[in-house]
């Protein structure tokens, strides 16, 4: 193995070990107590591909919701809709990944 090879074995190991570090200490400042029921709000377009959409963001992160978790409403004129999501948090990480996906979307038009 050169010493090239090595070096940049080195790297990738201590640079995992410097995200696994930091994500540890975002778990620590978090002021949310996991597990917990966590709602996350969607607004887009009232359209059944983007509520698919949604509902497959958040099933990758947390699967197997109850139907019994989502709460759509659509808006005044129908364009728009509301989601609300009751997610059953465990980490931050996990939260922070939802979000990602979510507003990676190029329609979400808010998240919180």
């Amino acid at each position: 193995m050169s010493d090239f090879e090595t070096d940049k074995s080195r790297a990738e190991q201590a640079h995992a070990a410097a995200v696994k570090a930091e994500e540890a200490a975002l778990e620590r400042e978090t002021l949310i107590e996991f597990p917990c029921q966590f709602p996350i709000k969607i607004m887009g377009p009232a359209t059944d591909a983007f509520m698919a959409d949604i509902r497959a963001v958040v099933d990758t992160h947390s699967p197997g919701l109850p139907e019994s978790a989502w709460t759509i409403r659509p808006s005044a004129k129908g364009n728009f809709v509301g989601m609300t999501v009751m997610v059953a948090a465990v980490s931050q990480s996990q939260l922070d990944a939802i979000y990602r996906g979510i507003t990676a979307h190029p329609d979400v038009k808010m998240c919180l």
